[in-house]
């Protein structure tokens, strides 16, 4: 299962919990920059260190809540 998958399975369970469209918009735009920057990987090819890095390079752009989503 890559990204984009497991983020249809996220939405659907967020949006059935009651979490705002504005909310669920930020989620989405913080997948995408992350998908943009490290491709729609499958689930297995995920680490901490993959992510760790990740959040380091873009933690000088983002806000901190846009880095907690």
């Amino acid at each position: 299962m890559n990204l984009k998958d497991l983020w249809n399975l996220y939405e659907a369970d967020k949006r059935i919990l009651g979490f705002s469209s504005h909310t669920m918009k930020a989620y989405a735009l913080q997948l995408n920059m992350l998908v943009l920057d490290l491709g729609d990987l499958e689930l297995e090819g995920i680490s901490l260190i993959l992510l760790k890095d990740y959040l380091a390079r873009v933690s000088e752009r983002l806000k901190p809540s846009s880095l907690g989503h």
